[in-house]
C-alpha cells in the first residue's frame, strides 16, 4: 500500500487516514527522505490541522530539519568560494545545494547529504588542493576506491571537512566519461547562472538542472531516494512552466548535450506518477508516454523502485526490480569489460564499511538543531 504517493498527489486523501496507516505514512516518507516534503504539502493543501499530534511532529521534525540545511548550505557555499576563487576556479552547485541556493520550489523539505559543485576537469588537481588546504580530505580509504574515481567517474572521491563534518562531491561532468551518453561539462559551465545573493556562486541553468537530475535519477542503481528525486523533478518541471516557451529550449537542450533519453523517462514517470503536466508538443516530440516491450519492461522495474523503499510498498517482484535496476545502471554507466572487472573486485574484495556522521541524509547541522529534530 503506497499511501505516501497518494498522500502527495491527493493530499486532501489524508483526512481519511486512521491512526494505524497515519503510522505507516510516516515510516514510508522516513523511508523516502520525504518528511519535510510532505508536510509542507499538506500545510499548503489546508489539512495541517486533520494531521494528529504525533505524526505531526515526526513531519513537522523533517521540515525544520531541512530548513536548517538551507542556513548550512549557503554557509558550506561561502567557504567553497573562499577556497577556489582565490584560483579562479568558479563555485557551481548542483543537485540539492543549487535548488536551496537558487531558491527554486525544489528545495521545499529537500533534505540531503553533500553539497555536489561542478568545475572544468582542467582544474581538478588545482582544486583538490585548495580544499585540502581548507580542510576538506577525501572519505575514499581504498586504493581501487581511489583508482577507480580518479580514471572512470565524472568526480573525484567524495570529501569531508575534518571539522564542521560537511560532504562534497567534486563533479568535472555529470555523468562517467565510460557511460554511453556523454554531454559535454563545457556547455554546461558556459551556461550557469550567477546568484546575485552569493557574489562567486552559480547554478546550472533551470533547464540543465532538470536534465542533470534525471540523468541522475536513470542511471542511479540504488533506488532509496529515488521517489525523492523524481518529486524534485516535478517541482522543477513545474517552475519550468511558467513560461510555455521554457518547454521547447528544454527539449533542444536535451538533443544538444545527448540526454534526450533520460528526459523523455523523467517527463514519462512524473506524468505517470505525479500528474505533472506536460504539453501535447513536448508529448509528440519526445515520445514519452509511447513505448513497446522494453518500455514495458523499464515501466514494471521503475514502478516497483519509485517507491517508498519500505517493506509495505513491496511485492514478490520488488528485489527482482532492485537487482534489474542495479544492473541497468552499471550497463549504461561502464563498457562490458570494464563492468565485469569492477563487479568482480567488488565481489572479492568488498568495500570496507564505514561510519559517517552524515551517513543519515543530512548536512551537519548545530549540536542544538540536530537535539530538536
Amino acid at each position: 500500500m503506497n499511501l505516501l504517493l497518494q498522500a502527495y498527489r491527493d493530499p486532501q486523501s489524508v483526512r481519511r487516514l486512521g491512526p494505524s496507516q497515519w503510522d505507516l505514512l510516516v515510516r514510508q516518507a522516513r523511508h523516502a527522505n520525504l518528511l519535510g516534503r510532505l508536510y509542507l504539502r499538506l500545510q499548503a493543501a489546508g489539512v495541517e490541522d486533520d494531521i494528529p499530534e504525533r505524526p505531526r511532529n515526526h513531519l513537522l521534525s523533517g521540515a525544520q530539519m531541512a530548513g536548517e540545511q538551507r542556513h548550512a548550505i549557503r554557509r558550506e557555499a561561502r567557504f567553497l568560494r573562499e577556497a577556489l576563487e582565490p584560483l579562479g576556479i568558479p563555485v557551481i552547485l548542483l543537485k540539492g545545494a543549487a535548488y536551496v541556493a537558487g531558491g527554486l520550489p525544489a528545495a521545499q523539505g529537500r533534505l540531503f547529504s553533500d553539497v555536489d559543485i561542478l568545475l572544468p576537469k582542467a582544474r581538478l588537481a588545482d582544486a583538490e588542493s585548495a580544499l585540502q588546504l581548507k580542510g576538506w580530505i577525501s572519505s575514499a580509504t581504498d586504493d581501487y576506491d581511489q583508482r577507480y574515481y580518479r580514471r572512470w567517474m565524472h568526480e573525484l572521491p567524495a570529501m569531508r571537512h575534518v571539522f564542521r563534518g560537511s560532504a562534497l562531491d567534486v563533479h568535472h561532468t555529470i555523468l562517467p566519461p565510460t557511460a554511453r551518453l556523454k554531454p559535454d561539462a563545457k556547455l554546461l559551465i558556459e551556461a550557469a547562472v550567477p546568484l546575485p545573493d552569493l557574489p562567486g556562486v552559480s547554478t546550472l541553468s533551470l533547464p540543465d538542472l532538470i536534465l542533470h537530475s534525471a540523468s541522475h535519477l536513470f542511471h542511479e542503481g540504488e533506488p532509496d531516494n529515488l521517489l525523492r528525486d523524481l518529486t524534485d523533478l516535478d517541482l522543477l518541471l513545474r517552475h519550468l512552466a511558467r513560461d510555455p516557451a521554457a518547454w521547447d529550449v528544454l527539449v533542444h537542450r536535451a538533443e544538444q548535450l545527448q540526454l534526450a533519453g533520460p528526459l523523455r523517462l523523467a517527463l514519462r514517470y512524473c506524468h505517470r506518477m505525479l500528474d505533472t503536466p506536460l504539453p501535447e508538443r513536448v508529448q509528440a516530440r519526445t515520445r514519452c508516454l509511447e513505448g513497446g516491450l522494453g518500455q514495458q519492461l523499464l515501466d514494471a522495474m521503475y514502478a516497483r523502485v519509485l517507491r517508498p523503499q519500505h517493506p509495505s510498498t513491496a511485492d514478490a517482484l520488488t528485489p527482482l526490480a532492485r537487482r534489474s535496476l542495479y544492473i541497468r545502471a552499471h550497463w549504461l554507466r561502464m563498457p562490458p569489460l570494464l563492468l565485469a572487472y569492477h563487479l568482480a573486485h567488488k565481489a572479492v574484495l568488498p568495500a570496507r564499511q564505514e561510519t559517517h556522521p552524515l551517513s543519515t541524509e543530512q548536512v551537519a547541522l548545530p549540536a542544538d538543531v540536530k537535539k530538536a529534530a
